[in-house]
């Protein structure tokens, strides 16, 4: 009998639930898939939500992994920084046969040179950052890149982990998967990307999330000489 995969996700403080949630729930649905929620301690973890996360594996104590997967939010910021997390993507990178992250956590793997010389996509409102980490920036929903594969916004996780789990498993898993979940969207409203959200929405939009953009281009901009 073949040996299961092993497939780690990386949760932390402020990390955007669906970011994990999502491409977890993909992940889950393969039988011949171990999955392990991984962070420093055991113990929960605050999300961006009232949902708090029970990690099942310390960095110390993961295994070698075939797939890791850095999910984003706010707290993706503090990671940029962190020695311990961006050391420990580093040591499973070299051994992981893909690389992958959703959202903002594309920051991360580029914080930790990850990206350096990839094709990469992230949330619109973080693309600009990504250059300022050696990536090359691509305005798709989910980028292949040989082993580097990253989507963009938060809901973009359950597309990024359908096209993982072909990578895979195969398609016809996939296409199970996405079946089982009956993954079939049809958004009530067509304001889910910057080209199709109404003018004024955009902006308002942008206003909004001024601040955590400056702040996590100066972060890209104070650790990009190191890489």
């Amino acid at each position: 009998m073949s040996q299961k995969k092993q497939i780690g996700l990386l949760v932390f403080p402020n990390i955007t639930q669906l970011d994990m949630t999502g491409p977890l729930q993909v992940f889950g649905s393969v039988a011949d898939a171990d999955v392990h929620l991984i962070w420093k301690t055991l113990d929960p973890v605050p999300s961006d939500t009232p949902l708090m996360i029970a990690p099942t594996v310390t960095l110390d104590d993961c295994p070698q992994l075939d797939l890791i997967c850095v999910p984003g939010g706010l707290g993706t910021d503090a990671l940029m920084e962190d020695p311990e997390v961006l050391d420990f993507l580093r040591r499973q990178a070299e051994g992981a046969g893909y690389v992958t992250s959703v959202c903002t956590g594309a920051l991360v793997l580029g914080a930790a040179g990850l990206l350096k010389g990839y094709r990469a996509t992230t949330h619109w409102n973080a693309l600009s950052t990504l250059p300022l980490l050696g990536a090359e920036v691509v305005k798709e929903r989910v980028v292949v890149d040989r082993n580097r594969i990253t989507g963009g916004g938060v809901t973009a996780g359950i597309d990024l982990g359908l096209m993982v789990v072909a990578e895979m498993f195969g398609k016809p898993v996939a296409e199970f998967v996405q079946l089982r979940l009956e993954y079939n969207p049809q958004p009530p409203f067509n304001a889910g990307s910057p080209d199709t959200a109404p003018a004024e929405v955009l902006a308002s939009t942008q206003a909004r999330m001024a601040a955590p953009q400056k702040k996590r281009i100066e972060i890209a901009e104070r650790i990009a000489p190191n890489l």
